[in-house]
């Protein structure tokens, strides 16, 4: 085959843009289909069940397990308090040295071994609410479940983030190669999503926290920076970036790398973009996951119809289609990162370093080389 299809990274200033919203147990669903949301709107909610906490009746009180149903004071489906009386010895005469055993949790006795003298006790349930994330409408409604959330926007697809779900005004550093550090993250960024150029230091990441940005888009960052920060941050030492999804740190701002690890310039063509939505509100989840069910981190910024047609960039390759002229970013090493367009896509198979032939094509490299890649090894930059 001369042509491919290769799956990749979008960056696009006017693409439709659809977000499941689904909650982690069946709830309610608080929208209609065709509503318009604001990312704040709550769409559904449930309860999360409470934690199971055992009382350990027998041993507390001193008694076998068949003498507890005889000092039980309360009944399965009771609600009690921290503190009731959960149980009481008769005692001497059923006066003197009586025992009594008192709730150390709130919520509802949900269960009673006879066998163990043990009591179940469920706290009270968590409400958990799915708010909408985007600025949309809703396309679909899924009963219990959750909604999808559609509009019409800007979208930048990163290559790894952390930090999840945050909202933020689009702010913009002077040069896309600029360095975020601790001198260029000043106060004027707090609850802003800061756009960099190649890179953010150790001390660029500890003083975003310090000023309050809700986010930063750089094209790369030292991996052994990033580990220390979250190390620090999380309270973690020896913390390793591992390959399952990312997104849940506890960190106060979120970060997306749009090339990859080390000081790499952001792609010209996304600083553009960027640069074109400054001032305007956008949407930023770290969410990451490279394995099956790729999920990737993104910046989203919802536009009315005017606005993303007037920043749409026509460009030169052939979106989804792996052909001559294609804008491509290598996933492997040892080009990792990199950016280039497709200049040469040879029909016959390739030996690579490991033996193995494969179907390579030729790139030009934004830094001037000409290589030799396998297809399987790179990902389109997608724009629509």
């Amino acid at each position: 085959m001369g042509t491919a299809y290769t799956p990749g990274l979008i960056v696009s200033g006017n693409t439709t843009i659809s977000k499941l919203r689904r909650l982690p147990l069946r709830g309610e669903v608080l929208v209609r289909e065709g509503a318009l949301v604001t990312p704040d709107t709550i769409v559904a909610r449930t309860l999360l069940p409470g934690i199971m906490q055992a009382v350990k009746l027998a041993e507390r009180l001193g008694i076998e397990p068949g003498d507890v149903p005889a000092a039980l004071q309360v009944a399965v489906g009771a609600t009690v308090a921290c503190g009731d009386l959960l149980a009481e010895t008769k005692g001497l005469f059923g006066r003197y040295f009586r025992s009594q055993l008192r709730s150390p949790f709130a919520g509802t006795v949900e269960l009673f071994s006879p066998v163990t003298g043990h009591l179940g006790i469920r706290e009270a349930p968590s409400p958990v609410e799915k708010n909408a994330y985007i600025s949309g409408t809703v396309s679909q409604v899924l009963a219990g479940e959750g909604v999808v959330i559609s509009c019409r926007g800007a979208l930048v697809q990163g290559i790894f983030g952390v930090g999840g779900e945050r909202l933020g005004e689009i702010a913009l550093l002077s040069q896309a190669d600029d360095m975020l550090t601790a001198e260029t993250l000043t106060p004027q960024f707090a609850g802003k999503i800061v756009i960099g150029g190649s890179g953010v230091t150790l001390e660029g990441l500890r003083r975003a926290g310090e000023v309050g940005a809700v986010g930063i888009v750089c094209g790369g960052v030292v991996d052994v920076d990033l580990m220390t920060y979250l190390a620090g941050a999380l309270n973690q030492p020896g913390y390793d970036i591992g390959v399952a999804i990312t997104g849940q740190e506890p960190i106060p701002f979120t970060l997306i790398l749009t090339e990859g690890f080390g000081t790499i310039r952001m792609a010209e063509r996304t600083y553009r973009l960027f640069a074109s939505l400054a001032g305007r509100v956008a949407s930023i989840d770290g969410a990451t996951q490279i394995r099956a069910g790729v999920i990737r981190p993104e910046v989203i910024i919802p536009l009315t119809e005017a606005l993303a047609v007037s920043t749409a960039e026509p460009l030169a390759d052939a979106g989804n289609e792996l052909i001559p002229g294609t804008s491509i970013r290598i996933i492997r090493e040892p080009y990792f990162g990199l950016l280039g367009t497709v200049s040469a896509l040879p029909m016959e198979l390739t030996q690579v370093d490991s033996g193995a032939m494969v179907r390579v094509l030729e790139a030009n490299l934004t830094d001037g080389r000409r290589v030799l890649v396998p297809r399987a090894n790179v990902e389109i930059i997608q724009s629509e």
